[in-house]
């Protein structure tokens, strides 16, 4: 049997190793938590729009030029409120591809369609650099099979560069799909 004076010696002997646990367990972890940290960034590199291929590219003024005969089937992969303030002329609107409703959408939207529809998506949100919603919207489509994808190149954002060069818009809310208005 153990008396209470014989507790409180064992219990400091047991506790004595423990700071030097803590600290080689702190000092064993830095090499992966700082490998964490560089992984995290290089997926967020990964996902950035300046990844993307330049022949996926294409230019506001050439989507303008190729709409009427091409007929593109154009996304709108931004913030909904950008949609609602002006749009290109004809554009769907998807939601944010950063975050996982807007790539559910997407998904849904492009599942009966055929692997060879031209597709464009553009968003405009913000700097063609920092755009989260272009690549994963892009690398959706190509890991879903579609052959015939283009993302609009808006290097500093919508407003600057295609509503202020007069390029075709539209205003207002997203029309409501067919699947939902039942």
């Amino acid at each position: 049997m153990i008396t209470g004076s014989a507790v409180h010696q064992i219990v400091p002997d047991v506790l004595a190793p423990v700071p030097f646990l803590v600290e080689d367990c702190l000092a064993m972890m830095k090499p992966l938590i700082a490998t964490f940290v560089l992984l995290l960034g290089a997926l967020a590199v990964a996902q950035s729009a300046t990844t993307l291929d330049a022949k996926a590219q294409i230019a506001p003024a050439d989507l303008v030029k190729i709409m009427p005969r091409s007929q593109p089937l154009i996304f709108f992969v931004g913030p909904r409120t950008l949609y609602t303030q002006a749009h290109i002329a004809g554009a769907e609107y998807i939601g944010m591809t950063a975050k996982p409703e807007g790539i559910q959408a997407l998904q849904s939207r492009v599942e009966k369609l055929p692997k060879t529809r031209l597709i464009v998506l553009y968003c405009g949100c913000c700097p063609w650099d920092k755009c989260p919603n272009i690549a994963p919207a892009y690398n959706l489509l190509k890991g879903l099979g579609f052959k015939n994808v283009k993302v609009v190149h808006i290097e500093q954002n919508f407003g600057e560069d295609w509503v202020s060069k007069g390029l075709p818009t539209q205003k207002g809310e997203p029309a409501v799909p067919a699947t939902a208005a039942k």
